[in-house]
């Protein structure tokens, strides 16, 4: 089925509820987890489970090169293959255009394996069939993500290109619409608007993918150089010709200012690797800010990271502790760490939405922005 959003409530264009999939559906404003290569990284399924978790975006140039999506496909798609019940999302290979610089023609891209070396050519209907096979519940178009700053014919090159691989990518997908009920998956499609940081491109990418009617929309490209002054005009430029009966999703954002500000903006879902890797450098989510907990302050410090959290980790190990882990390249640290930044964000977008239902938003911003000093955590 098309997912359909369910509002809730609103307070201004932030709006709160649930996005009702075949699947079953996920509260929004959502954080999704990156699982890579079908995993989070330092977690099980099991984990995203108790930390309450409901998506996981997984990634379709790793999986379709390692272990290759007839193997997933063999052992019963994603789902099985990571033996987790909730969602997944999985994304084109179109970030992999960006950040692989491959050799990008009309037709699709062109990659060397990160893994041997080899050759692997990426088109926007080959993404559609990796995808199909993977068994994703949301698939995305591929799309052309240039880095900012880019002068104005690479931005438009990049539309232009990314409308044409998404008009292909709907056919292709309606063309498998038979093959996906035949083996019982009910897979949803996003479209991707692109544009960089200028206003009429951003337009013109937003109306030129709605007109191809997806099950819901993406906005790419953003988070890649550009300043959230840049963003944010472009941002809501783009979400202001989203239909609202269907999911918004900004593409690569997790920091907590990045987030509010989206969502104020009207975003439902976002993807980040912000909980992994703040976690393997160190760097912990708190109530009170970003935590440095390599620093020599914390050595013999007995407290827990975050006194106001609840996660599994803060009522048990001490900062000492988990900074001696840090330290020693013992495992056990980042996953620690990994589970507590994923709490608090999960958590963080919850208490986000309840701000929205509550018509308090406004001042649960002005909190954010004051914590986390008005600008990215990344």
């Amino acid at each position: 089925m098309r997912p359909v959003v369910e509002v809730a409530a609103t307070d201004g264009a932030a709006r709160a509820g649930r996005v009702v999939t075949g699947r079953g559906g996920f509260d929004i404003p959502c954080f999704m987890p990156v699982g890579t290569r079908g995993a989070v990284r330092h977690l099980s399924s099991a984990d995203l489970s108790e930390l309450g978790t409901a998506v996981v975006l997984a990634n379709t140039y790793h999986l379709m090169l390692r272990p290759g999506a007839d193997v997933v496909a063999g052992v019963g798609g994603l789902h099985r293959f990571m033996d987790w019940p909730g969602h997944v999302v999985t994304d084109s290979g179109g970030y992999q255009v960006f950040s692989l610089a491959p050799t990008v023609d009309d037709g699709g891209a062109t990659f060397r394996s990160t893994y041997d070396g080899s050759t692997h050519r990426l088109t926007p209907e080959g993404a559609v069939a990796v995808q199909d096979a993977l068994g994703a519940d949301i698939s995305m178009v591929l799309d052309v993500c240039p880095a900012l700053p880019a002068p104005q014919p690479v931005l438009r090159a990049a539309v232009d290109r990314t409308a044409d691989w998404a008009g292909r990518a709907r056919a292709a997908f309606a063309a498998g619409a038979d093959g996906r009920a035949a083996r019982g998956i009910e897979q949803a499609q996003f479209g991707i608007v692109q544009g960089g940081t200028d206003l009429q491109l951003r337009a013109e990418s937003a109306e030129r993918t709605v007109a191809l009617d997806f099950d819901g929309y993406a906005v790419g490209g953003l988070s890649v150089g550009e300043g959230s002054a840049e963003r944010l005009p472009v941002l809501a430029a783009a979400v202001a010709l989203l239909p609202v009966d269907r999911p918004r999703y900004l593409m690569g954002v997790g920091d907590p200012v990045g987030v509010v500000e989206a969502v104020g903006l009207g975003i439902d879902m976002f993807d980040c690797v912000l909980p992994t890797r703040h976690a393997r450098h160190g760097s912990i989510l708190t109530d009170a800010g970003k935590l440095s907990i390599g620093n020599a302050g914390f050595a013999g410090d007995p407290g827990p990271l975050d006194p106001s959290c609840a996660c599994p980790v803060c009522p048990r190990w001490s900062r000492a502790y988990l900074r001696h882990l840090l330290k020693v390249g013992e495992p056990t640290g980042p996953r620690l760490l990994t589970i507590h930044n994923l709490f608090w964000l999960v958590g963080f977008l919850a208490r986000l939405g309840e701000s929205v239902r509550e018509g308090r938003f406004a001042a649960f911003r002005t909190e954010v922005l004051a914590t986390w000093g008005g600008g990215s955590a990344l």
